[in-house]
């Protein structure tokens, strides 16, 4: 008997429908084709266990089991219980008619039970899309296929109670829509780090709004132990909120990687990856003999914190090259071209030297110019050129560090300085002039998003600012990126300032928004380190 279940693949962040074909004929033995990796191979062997376990039959004739369309390879394990659930119909063991209602996805154990999966959430995407009335899940990954929004989520425990549902002998009530969204949708978010711990650093921490709020990367050059690290590791507690559509692609790539954790639900908080110094280019960009996203597409919709910049790898650093630009990634291999979305903010961090006391206020530098000048060239020009912000950190003084006086906060604890919910109403704020803005451009955001032409619609400087520009490019010696990144950075300066009441096209860029920009530079100069 012929039968067709239906499942699907991962292929980059989305899933493509896959149909199960199984059929039982006169011989011996069981095939299975259709361009299957080692994992699915090993299916047979599971689900022949699983069945002796569950007191279901295995036919003892010839049995053919095809994954159409039979040129695209098949991974992972997921494609155990669509497997078995064929193999059961095929023999008649269960009914055919609910089987092209319901997208099915599982691995089995030796015992029958059913484990969780990676990818459920494009699959359920890919469900809905194409039509079917729901999915058959782990139970372990309801939460997560529960977030789209008009499809039957049905969890089930073990092949048994998969049988018997599809065989309309047990109901299993779907699972209610949930997108765990209260919070994405919020304007308060719970951090256990925030600015108001930081002491001084007033400079660091306006640079920082201003990345967050536009979109911008920035850099942050300092001594050990002048706070790089723990400011960089606050920006989150400043960023605003994820939108729906935000949440769901970041919730795709982080559950096609398998790394949403315990609590499968979707994500609301800007992610945060700090991968280490040591991290590969394929760790770093993606790919793989399997394809994986990696740490840029990690970080999409959130943050790529780099610390200690120059210690990375040159190679490793070259590659953020072209996703800082594209906000997107193509990884191209002999058998496989996948396409990764990268749209993050960078922030990185780094000693001004080897020693790490180059221009320190107290500390005697031990490096000759010479040396300092070949550490800071382990960043490639081209790299510098597309961080909109350079910002060079001092050490905060223990006078300031022991004489700044605390006040009360909201929740009744001591602050010293002004806190991450305050900063970050601002910076919702200009985002929320920005959605404005780009209302009518397709996949533009933030102000760090623009192209030449947005920039001429959106940019326009006066004769004032436009001389003060063209002074700094000379006397610096910019690149034209540069040129651009310094002219967006102004916009989203006067952004900030704007009130947020007003038409954002009537916020001009003036001549104090492009001084405070062009300040912003600081690793263009050619004195730097020399």
């Amino acid at each position: 008997m012929f039968v067709k279940a239906y499942t699907a693949t991962i292929y980059g962040i989305d899933a493509m429908t896959v149909a199960v074909e199984a059929n039982v004929s006169s011989g011996i033995g069981m095939y299975l084709v259709g361009l299957p990796d080692g994992a699915v191979k090993e299916s047979q062997d599971r689900i022949r266990s699983a069945f002796i376990n569950c007191d279901l039959r295995m036919t003892g004739k010839r049995l053919v089991v095809n994954l159409a369309p039979a040129d695209v390879r098949k991974e992972g394990a997921a494609f155990d219980l669509p497997i078995a659930v064929a193999i059961l119909a095929s023999t008649e063991q269960i009914g055919v008619e609910r089987l092209n209602d319901y997208m099915i996805t599982g691995e089995l154990s030796l015992d029958g039970a059913i484990k969780p999966v990676r990818g459920v959430l494009p699959i359920a995407i890919a469900a809905r899309k194409g039509g079917f009335r729901g999915v058959i899940v782990p139970i372990e990954n309801v939460p997560e296929a529960a977030v789209v929004q008009g499809l039957d989520v049905i969890g089930v425990e073990n092949l048994k109670q998969a049988a018997a549902f599809l065989d309309g002998k047990h109901e299993i009530h779907p699972a209610p829509h949930s997108v765990n969204a209260a919070e994405s949708d919020s304007e308060t978010g719970s951090y256990s780090e925030d600015f108001s711990d930081v002491r001084g650093q007033s400079h660091v921490k306006r640079a920082l709004e201003i990345a967050a709020a536009g979109g911008h990367n920035i850099i942050m050059i300092g001594a050990p132990g002048s706070g790089k690290t723990m400011l960089a590791r606050r920006m989150p507690s400043i960023m605003p909120p994820m939108t729906l559509d935000e949440a769901l692609e970041t919730t795709k790539i982080h559950s096609v990687a398998g790394k949403l954790g315990a609590r499968r639900g979707l994500l609301h908080e800007r992610p945060f990856r700090a991968p280490h110094h040591l991290t590969s280019q394929v760790a770093l960009i993606g790919g793989g003999s399997n394809p994986q996203p990696g740490e840029v597409s990690m970080a999409h919709n959130g943050i790529l914190f780099l610390d200690e910049l120059p210690e990375f790898g040159r190679s490793v650093l070259e590659v953020l090259r072209q996703p800082m630009e594209d906000k997107s990634i193509t990884v191209s291999r002999a058998k496989y071209s996948v396409e990764y979305p990268a749209n993050f903010t960078l922030v990185a961090s780094m000693n001004p030297c080897p020693c790490g006391y180059y221009n320190h206020p107290t500390k005697e530098c031990v490096c000759g110019g010479g040396v300092v000048f070949r550490y800071l060239n382990r960043i490639s020009g081209p790299l510098m050129d597309r961080i909109d912000l350079h910002i060079e950190v001092v050490p905060v003084s223990l006078e300031e560090m022991s004489t700044t006086a605390p006040g009360r906060n909201a929740d009744g604890g001591f602050s010293y300085a002004e806190t991450s919910a305050e900063i970050r109403k601002r910076v919702i704020a200009a985002r929320q002039i920005q959605s404005h803005r780009f209302a009518d451009c397709p996949g533009v955001h933030t102000n760090a998003m623009m192209n030449s032409k947005m920039l001429r619609e959106f940019c326009p400087l006066s004769r004032e600012s436009a001389a003060m520009l063209a002074t700094a490019m000379e006397r610096l010696s910019l690149s034209a990126r540069a040129y651009d990144r310094i002219i967006k950075v102004a916009r989203t300066i006067a952004d900030l300032s704007a009130d947020p009441d007003a038409d954002p096209a009537t916020t001009p860029i003036t001549p104090a928004h492009i001084a405070e920009a062009i300040n912003y530079r600081s690793l263009d100069r050619e004195n730097w380190g020399r």
